[in-house]
């Protein structure tokens, strides 16, 4: 009787080990569709290694936009806070950005080079800082713009670009300053035109025609009585985001004694913040005062 049922039990053992080989087999051959080979279409868009990532966003139609929620010209302080209120969140977000830089309607952000976030796909990369920053302004917006609607949500493109050395990312961030200042000296001569002179837009870009920095700053000095090296940093050198050591005040309810129950005390704790900076990033005191961004292990 025994060994029948030994028998039995040997069998149907047996015959479980077949059905569970079988369906492991038929698992496998699920989970890899006949559909998976469209994969193949996917573009490797993996960033070069030991190389800084910098992806640059830009506002799209941003003109058209401005007009609408009637921005102040040539600059729109308000604008420019969220812009950098919206980088901000950028970085908080994505830790492994050591700088960012912006002007106008945009801002470049840079990934450490050593980064392996999401396997430095650039697509990865362009995707998520767009749309944290481009959320974050519709987010901010009210605390920026108060009672101005929000007629439409804004849009912003980016691109990712690598650079192979220190040298070659300074001059990138160098050309981008310089370039705010060129496009701000133009704008605020333009807008004296039109706003103080009377001149129309046409008016005023033909007489702007073919002028240097230098008849610019005569035409602002002679015409206007505005020196330009007098305008606010932030307009004449952009926004500068860097990683600093700051002390926040929050008030704290700690335990006393029965008579004094419920008081409150002030404490300072020290938060990692980016930090706004208006200063030059061309020269090398900036990067001589802040190695580290540049450092390989910062």
């Amino acid at each position: 009787m025994w060994a029948t049922c030994n028998v039995k039990v040997r069998d149907c053992l047996a015959a479980a080990s077949v059905t569970l080989r079988r369906c492991l087999r038929l698992g496998v051959a699920m989970a890899k569709s006949k559909f998976e080979y469209v994969r193949d279409f996917e573009a490797d868009d993996t960033c070069l290694a030991h190389c800084w990532v910098v992806v640059r966003l830009d506002g799209r139609n941003f003109h058209r936009f401005a007009e609408k929620h009637n921005f102040a010209k040539p600059n729109d302080s308000r604008a420019l806070h969220l812009m950098t209120k919206c980088a901000q969140t950028v970085m908080q977000e994505l830790e492994d950005i050591v700088i960012a830089y912006g002007q106008s309607d945009e801002y470049s952000f840079v990934f450490k080079r050593k980064t392996n976030w999401f396997k430095r796909r650039a697509s990865k990369f362009m995707t998520h800082v767009a749309s944290q920053f481009a959320s974050s302004y519709v987010f901010y917006w009210r605390d920026y713009f108060e009672e101005q609607p929000l007629l439409y949500p804004p849009g912003f493109d980016g691109r990712v670009v690598v650079y192979p050395s220190n040298q070659t990312l300074k001059d990138y961030l160098s050309w981008r300053q310089a370039d705010c200042h060129i496009n701000n000296l133009y704008n605020t001569v333009f807008w004296a035109l039109v706003q103080q002179s009377g001149l129309t837009p046409a008016q005023a870009q033909e007489r702007l025609q073919g002028t240097l920095a230098a008849d610019k700053n005569e035409i602002l000095f002679s015409e206007f009585n505005i020196n330009y090296n007098d305008e606010p940093l932030m307009y004449r050198k952009g926004t500068v985001l860097i990683w600093q050591k700051v002390g926040e005040v929050t008030t704290k309810e700690v335990k006393l004694p029965a008579e004094m129950e419920g008081k409150k005390m002030a404490v300072i704790r020290t938060r990692t913040k980016p930090v706004p900076l208006y200063c030059d990033i061309i020269g090398d005191a900036f990067w001589k005062e802040h190695p580290e961004i540049l450092h390989e292990d910062s």
